[in-house]
């Protein structure tokens, strides 16, 4: 057998290999998914009403913040349940057992609640901790994977996040335990945001900096031109200052306004092209030309307390979208003008 054809069949074979290896892989990561969402639906159905409506108590209820407490992946854990809870409205922070029993513990008050979270219901550091916590009369939610543990037994709400096994094939990492207690976790902060009735302004107040924040804390107003920004001319404005104003201002349009500042029209780039194909077509002098030859009047228009993120539906949810809007007060006098390009840059 000559050396190509030896090499061809080694890699076929190869190919083989790599593939089956690859399936095989394949099925066990969907297997292992599959056994730790059981795990979670079995963790439903432990769960006893009277322990998640006295959880919900008295988170509702504390007056300071939800402290939580673990260690080793537990205590990362705590940490994503902390952020949760800040983030969704209740006063979370994560407190590393090790350093609550070296100068920590300061900053936990009665006003506080101390979640602790252990799979064993054994844990060395909390177990160290329960005297010094219940000196300070701080009510403790326990998240534990034992609920005859000695943390289940000395705490005043306990939770049940046991689980028949882990998904490790040794049954010794943290997997399934793990999954469970974030997932219950995020549900008793979901229930809790919503037993506090956060709604999606309280929500987003808390993240100005992401897309969910800006379509509800950003308006028009933050966004318009206006002042000596704001592009208008009056009702009797000729031809060629017109066409200076959108030049100078170049925002692709100007608000037409009244004498007494209320908005008449606007006139866009769009306008001033389609409408002169009009006028030509009449054969008039360009210095008869007038905004009333031009403008669009009753335009869509909006106001500085509209949300930019409705002002950009408004734009684009109809049959011929637009790219500007006159903004205006209470009295349709005319305080700004909103484009398109204006809201995408902003990040909505």
């Amino acid at each position: 057998m000559d050396a190509e054809k030896q090499s061809r069949l080694a890699n076929s074979a190869h190919g083989r290999i790599s593939t089956c290896c690859m399936s095989e892989a394949h099925s066990q990561v969907t297997e292992l998914l599959r056994a730790e969402a059981d795990a979670i639906a079995k963790a439903a159905t432990r769960l006893q009403a009277s322990d998640i409506e006295a959880a919900i108590e008295l988170l509702k209820n504390c007056k300071g913040q939800v402290i939580v407490l673990g260690v080793g992946k537990s205590g990362i854990i705590g940490q994503k349940i902390a952020s949760t809870m800040t983030s969704s409205g209740t006063a979370g922070l994560f407190l590393h057992p090790s350093d609550a029993l070296h100068g920590g513990l300061g900053i936990v008050t009665p006003d506080d609640v101390v979640i602790l979270l252990s799979n064993s219901g054994e844990t060395d550091e909390l177990l160290k901790l329960l005297p010094a916590l219940k000196r300070r009369n701080v009510p403790l939610l326990a998240i534990v994977g034992n609920v005859k543990s000695t943390i289940a037994q000395r705490a005043d709400v306990v939770i049940d996040a046991s689980v028949d096994q882990e998904v490790c094939p040794l049954n010794l990492a943290p997997t399934a335990s793990t999954t469970v207690a974030l997932a219950i976790g995020d549900a008793i902060a979901m229930t809790l945001m919503r037993a506090k009735g956060i709604t999606e302004t309280d929500f987003a107040s808390n993240h100005p900096g992401g897309q969910l924040g800006k379509r509800l804390t950003v308006c028009v107003g933050d966004l318009m031109h206006s002042g000596s920004q704001n592009p208008t001319i009056s009702l009797d404005a000729a031809w060629m200052e017109i066409v200076s104003a959108i030049t100078h201002f170049g925002l692709g349009a100007v608000n037409v306004v009244s004498a007494d500042g209320r908005l008449a029209g606007v006139i866009t780039d769009g306008d001033l092209r389609r409408s002169l194909q009009r006028i030509g077509a009449r054969d008039l002098a360009f210095a008869n030309i007038t905004c009333d030859d031009l403008m669009t009047r009753n335009p869509i228009v909006t106001t500085p307390e509209t949300l930019a993120y409705d002002a950009l539906r408004l734009m684009e949810d109809r049959p011929s979208q637009i790219n500007v809007l006159p903004v205006v007060d209470g009295e349709q006098k005319c305080v700004g003008l909103l484009r398109l390009h204006d809201i995408v840059r902003s990040g909505l």
